[in-house]
């Protein structure tokens, strides 16, 4: 079929249930973005960013890539944060990591599932990185969960490492960069503690979110 029939009648649906509540939804949000939060999270469907923080339409800019990966050399995601940064003056980034995430997993069983495999080969130097912490989790399921926390926590090092977060900081601009992880069994969002508004306190809060790891089990 050429066409998505149902999905175009699901967004009339959507429009008009919208306008009902306030007509001038779409005009004032056509009119300018102003959100105060990046998002950087897993192209995962189970993982909608607005709805699991309770956030509308134009308050939250998005990135999202399989197993919420930030690297230096991955222009789209540099784009889309300095953009953020300099252009919208979001305050807060966040990176949201989940537990069961099928790109960490690919990389924890080290599957081989083509071009991609490339792409997770980041997650898996995350994983050779911990080796130390990893090895002492008996249990299959936990360490996969303690990868999936240590990958959130290693992306927001690299997203506090970029040129971009640093610039803004030597500027004096008001930046936290945040790492979360969400529960596709219960909903919930955990705080991995690993909060860097700064460079004075980024080893600092590093190396007390990896100490926070050992002795929490969250799943």
């Amino acid at each position: 079929m050429r066409t998505l029939k149902k999905l175009i009648e699901n967004n009339r649906n959507w429009a008009t249930g919208i306008k009902s509540v306030d007509p001038n939804f779409f005009q004032n949000l056509s009119q300018q973005q102003s959100p105060e939060y990046l998002w950087i999270g897993c192209s995962d469907s189970r993982v909608p960013a607005n709805q699991i923080v309770g956030l509308q339409s134009g308050e939250l800019f998005v990135h999202r890539n399989v197993a919420n990966i930030v690297v230096h050399t991955d222009l789209n995601c540099l784009s889309v944060i300095q953009y953020a940064v300099e252009v919208l003056k979001v305050k807060h980034i966040i990176v949201c990591g989940h537990y069961g995430c099928g790109g960490v997993q690919a990389a924890f069983k080290n599957l081989k599932l083509g071009l991609i495999d490339n792409w997770l080969r980041h997650t898996q130097d995350v994983m050779q990185k911990h080796d130390g912490l990893l090895s002492k989790i008996i249990n299959t399921d936990l360490r996969l969960n303690r990868l999936c926390e240590l990958n959130v926590i290693e992306q927001v090092v690299n997203v506090s490492e970029t040129t971009i977060v640093q610039q803004a900081w030597e500027s004096g601009q008001e930046l936290s960069v945040h790492g979360w992880i969400y529960g596709l069994h219960n909903g919930l969002i955990n705080d991995l503690n690993v909060c860097i508004t700064n460079n004075e306190e980024f080893s600092t809060v590093y190396k007390s979110a990896l100490s926070a790891l050992e002795n929490i089990n969250r799943i």
